[in-house]
């Protein structure tokens, strides 16, 4: 009988210590929410690491984002060095499959051959690689539907190599430099 008492003492203890545990677990977890700041289903906002000279305008949607799997920035020596503009030569992979990254510049949809062209409207130097960029969509060529077909903004990010060359070149002679980057597409 003792231990039937005892056995019943303690269950009871145990079921107003899960209790009391639950309760101030809920108001916690209840204060903890009301007093952090509700996310906004509105745009997502770009990469806080971005800096604002090179972010599209406010109120765009991110349409997709493209990692380079194989590009060069190519280089035409002119007075004797490469300092000049860039050509790109690129592949790029992501959220809409496969783009083809070239002369304009200008990006096409391999899935289904939309195309944009782009000015470049604002740039971050960074050391050591070619700069990151913003890019102003110029033109729309392709279906009304295609992957590229609402883009009005790029941005070229998280650059590494693509710096042109310093050595000593003959005019006219041109040089592929391998580079990386993210590109992402707004609209």
């Amino acid at each position: 009988m003792r231990t039937s008492l005892r056995t019943a003492m303690l269950g009871t203890a145990a079921v107003a210590v899960v209790g009391a545990l639950t309760a101030v677990t809920f108001n916690a977890s209840a204060a903890e929410t009301s007093a952090r700041p509700r996310p906004v289903a509105s745009t997502p906002a770009p990469s806080a690491s971005t800096p604002p000279s090179i972010n599209p305008p406010a109120g765009l949607r991110r349409i997709g984002t493209y990692q380079v799997v194989t590009g060069t920035q190519t280089y035409t020596c002119a007075n004797g060095s490469f300092a000049g503009a860039s050509v790109p030569e690129a592949k790029l992979l992501g959220t809409g499959g496969w783009l083809h990254h070239f002369k304009g510049p200008s990006w096409q949809s391999t899935r289904d051959e939309s195309l944009v062209t782009a000015t470049k409207i604002a740039e971050k130097p960074r050391t050591g690689t070619i700069a990151e960029l913003l890019l102003q969509v110029a033109t729309h060529e392709g279906p009304a539907t295609g992957v590229l077909a609402k883009a009005q903004y790029i941005q070229r990010l998280n650059t590494t190599g693509g710096v042109a060359p310093t050595r000593a070149c003959t005019d006219g002679q041109t040089a592929a430099v391998r580079y990386g980057a993210t590109y992402v597409f707004w609209g």
